[in-house]
């Protein structure tokens, strides 16, 4: 059980000043699990990242031939022609100059990862847990010392449509000094990135999570660092960047309440994120005239074709195409077994008269050699 439980939390208007109480969503009571929150952050990653290769065809776009054995030289294959230091040179191979990398990247890699959803919804109920726990918050590096309360609760600001009202309600509550760092914080990135879209970091500032979008976003997107989510789109991502959690986070009224529905009040699951049908009887489900209204016609079965046979290797397409010649070929055949049959009886009577002349040899020449006669032929 996380640091935060406690049953009621402080509610403060967009001038700073308290202006009620509200009851703390059972879902801050979730275990603080930071190995979740990193294996599920880790693999959500990787699901934005674009394939890359190298080209096809690099390293081997010239004309290179192996010289053999017998030269005194490795069989590397070789770059043809004369005249030139390149001519002679080793080629193709990753140990070559010009030569194509080993085991050369491809794009069909497995960029992406799937993730169990309830190992999913854990994370993110962590990562909230998280975010009011101060300590966690301030380990996180989010200056909050002026902050009245975490979790921050702010009431009336989901129609603050403005850059000046909104810049004025995080100075009263004390957010301005984390929003002040981000912007501090930005420099121009070290490598490469700078020529890849990406030339600035920035820390990440304070999370506003809201209900309904009644101009909330027009008011806090100008501000370095500060970023807004709907609640019931919360996205680990964002409530633990890097995989660290405890952001700091600015509720809503309306969303923390509402935080309940999405999670569920502790006895009960919530009916936004349970997985429970309230009718199990899926089959009058989608019978039912509501669905059926709705969906397409069902489609009608496909037509189902005959496969293209060979009339070369089939007779029975043969026939279809020239009964003549079916018949021929038939006949062929015929013979053909016929001929394969007598050159098989003459064989074997070729095989045995051979057989029995050569015995009746062997004994003459038994006989006539005086040895004992084995008996069976006559001379």
């Amino acid at each position: 059980m996380s640091a935060s439980a406690r049953p009621l939390v402080s509610v403060f208007s967009a001038a700073g000043v308290k202006t009620g109480s509200a009851a703390l969503p059972a879902v801050f009571l979730s275990p603080l699990r930071p190995d979740v929150v990193q294996f599920v952050h880790t693999n959500m990653n990787k699901n934005a990242r674009q394939a890359y290769a190298v080209n096809l065809n690099a390293g081997h776009q010239t004309s290179a031939v192996s010289w053999g054995t017998g030269r005194a030289v490795s069989r590397i294959p070789r770059v043809s022609g004369g005249g030139t230091q390149r001519s002679g040179q080793g080629a193709f191979g990753n140990m070559c100059r010009s030569g194509r990398m080993f085991a050369p990247t491809k794009t069909w890699r497995k960029w992406h990862r799937k993730i169990n959803q309830s190992q999913r919804r854990f994370a993110v109920a962590s990562a909230l847990a998280a975010t009011a726990v101060p300590a966690l918050v301030m380990a996180r590096g989010h200056a909050i010392n002026n902050v009245p309360e975490v979790p921050l609760v702010l009431s009336n600001i989901e129609n603050m449509n403005k850059s000046a009202t909104a810049k004025a309600c995080l100075a009263k509550v004390g957010a301005d000094e984390d929003v002040n760092r981000c912007l501090t914080s930005k420099q121009v990135r070290t490598g490469k990135g700078k020529m890849r879209n990406r030339r600035y970091t920035m820390r990440r500032g304070p999370l506003v999570v809201y209900a309904s979008n009644d101009g909330i976003e027009q008011g806090f997107r100008n501000f370095g660092g500060v970023e807004l989510c709907n609640v019931e789109r919360l996205n680990l991502l964002q409530l633990a960047p890097g995989g660290h959690m405890g952001r700091f986070v600015i509720y809503t009224e309306a969303a923390f309440a509402k935080l309940d529905t999405m999670y569920g009040a502790g006895t009960s699951k919530g009916p936004v994120k349970s997985a429970e049908m309230s009718n199990a009887d899926l089959a009058r489900i989608i019978n039912s005239d509501e669905i059926q209204s709705v969906v397409n016609p069902a489609k009608a079965a496909p037509t189902r074709f005959l496969r293209k046979k060979n009339a070369i290797k089939s007779i029975k397409a043969l026939e279809k195409i020239s009964p003549y010649a079916a018949a021929a070929r038939k006949s062929e055949t015929r013979a053909q077994e016929a001929r394969k049959t007598k050159k098989a009886k003459t064989t074997k009577a070729k095989r045995s008269t051979a057989n029995r002349t050569a015995g009746q040899e062997f004994y003459k020449k038994v006989v006539k050699q005086g040895d004992v006669c084995l008996g069976g032929f006559s001379a």
